[in-house]
């Protein structure tokens, strides 16, 4: 997300103008990836996020799914259609309406089922087998709301089930990107936050090690909005097959990473 971006007054605003701006155009990407990109980009984070995914979606039948801001409904979809029985959440009511809508499209409505949520006060019947958020808690600022929202999704985790985040995590601390609705925490931060909430890292992938689009993301705002296609189009190029080809194993020079996690105690995932 582009720190040239403006934000409203408050988390679930933001999320809502957004929503109601950009979440029922095309795939919708820009309202969850970074609106006022090219197609291209948005595509390009998608797919290097969907690689990364991908060996840990691979969900039986009837598996319980939890969603966390879902969206409109791009994984829940996917997870559904792979036969798992899926709940999303979402602060934006717009979101949620419009992830309702593309499930019973896609012939998914009796496996889906969505409802606007704030992950810090999350509460709904029963636990889950899966636990999924992607790009979600680098949008949560405050520290307390941070561990309130990781410690309710914890605790909506059955007792050995998985919970796998894709977050922005780098190694090192940079600032360059951040904004008002978005904050790059250094990956420690993350696994000590884990650690005190009960959650065990269970394993460490990487996601896009390229690094075009971080250099580029704090200098388009200088940019004249003749170079801003041509200079994020040709990031996107540049970083897909790096990305699609290293992604999961250069964790290390990962922008994002992807954590999967276990309860303390719990069994180890397969």
């Amino acid at each position: 997300m582009s720190a040239a971006e403006i934000p409203a007054p408050s988390s679930a605003a933001y999320w809502e103008q957004r929503a109601q701006r950009f979440a029922d155009r095309g795939e919708g990407l820009a309202a969850v990836c970074s609106y006022g990109m090219p197609d291209l980009y948005n595509r390009a984070i998608q797919l290097s996020q969907r690689l990364a995914l991908a060996p840990w979606l691979k969900v039986a039948a009837g598996t319980r799914v939890l969603d966390v801001g879902c969206g409109v409904g791009r994984w829940s979809r996917l997870l559904a259609a792979r036969g798992a029985q899926v709940s999303g959440v979402d602060l934006s009511p717009t979101m949620i309406e419009i992830a309702q809508r593309r499930a019973a499209a896609a012939g998914l409505g009796e496996r889906c089922r969505f409802t606007v949520q704030d992950l810090a006060e999350l509460q709904l019947d029963g636990c889950f087998d899966l636990v999924l958020g992607v790009t979600v808690l680098q949008h949560i600022l405050e520290p307390t709301r941070l561990r309130a929202a990781l410690r309710r999704m914890a605790e909506h985790l059955a007792p050995q089930g998985r919970m796998v985040l894709l977050e922005a995590a780098p190694i090192h601390g940079t600032r360059r990107c951040d904004s008002t609705v978005f904050t790059a925490r250094q990956r420690h931060t993350y696994v000590e936050l884990f650690r005190d909430t009960g959650l065990r890292l269970r394993a460490l992938q990487g996601v896009d090690p390229a690094p075009f689009r971080t250099w580029l993301l704090p200098h388009l705002r200088h940019l004249p909005a003749s170079l801003h296609w041509t200079a994020s189009t040709a990031a996107s190029v540049l970083s897909l097959p790096y990305d699609a080809l290293l992604g999961r194993r250069a964790v290390g020079r990962s922008w994002h990473a992807l954590f999967v996690l276990e309860h303390v105690g719990g069994a180890r995932a397969h």
